[in-house]
């Protein structure tokens, strides 16, 4: 902000982008159009009170107007996440592999690692499985060792649980320092965690 209280127009945003000139992302086929079809799996690495949270998740839910509950399981927001993984996911499923459509799944460790079932079905539909983090956590707020950790982690035991490391990275809920620790994770060929463009 200036002395006279205006706000100074330069930023280091990138507000202007490719502006009238958008690249040829030249698509395999020359097709002029790619469509990613995305499964976030998240049911067993939300916040939970059995985990050690402090309370049961609260966003994203069908619950209008839903907060936290300190200290208390919210046995209503877990059975919504449970539902995610006991039939949701296999719902979708049904439905992709049916109609031969490849799924990329935000997979999040600790939830694959709880249903080994849903991540042998997506290797056998051979979907990409590309990593949601190792928890579905806030990170805003979080160290940012533990932050490097979870991110260690979340490559270590999705290598362990879906037969091969991950190769993108979709944290959700990161914090200014994810994209920065992710790329010094390395091993990655994308991050998901910026909405601001058409393409990759």
């Amino acid at each position: 902000m200036t002395a006279d209280g205006l706000l100074d127009i330069s930023t280091p945003r990138d507000l202007v982008g490719y502006g009238r000139h958008t690249p040829d992302p030249q698509w395999p086929g020359g097709a002029k159009l790619a469509v990613q079809f995305v499964i976030n799996y998240e049911e067993g690495g939300e916040s939970c009170i059995l985990d050690g949270d402090p309370a049961s998740e609260s966003l994203l839910s069908e619950i209008v107007g839903i907060a936290p509950w300190p200290g208390q399981r919210n046995l209503n927001m877990e059975s919504i996440y449970e539902y995610g993984s006991r039939a949701g996911f296999w719902r979708l499923h049904r439905l992709f592999t049916g109609l031969g459509v490849p799924v990329t799944v935000y997979g999040v460790t600790l939830a694959m690692a709880r249903n080994p079932e849903a991540v042998a079905a997506m290797n056998e539909a051979g979907w990409e499985i590309a990593s949601h983090g190792y928890r579905w956590l806030e990170y805003k707020d979080c160290a940012e060792e533990l932050e490097r950790a979870h991110i260690h982690e979340a490559v270590r035991l999705h290598t362990e649980v879906a037969g091969e490391r991950p190769y993108g990275m979709y944290q959700g809920k990161p914090s200014e320092n994810t994209l920065r620790l992710v790329m010094a994770e390395g091993g990655f060929l994308y991050s998901s965690d910026a909405y601001s463009d058409d393409l990759p």
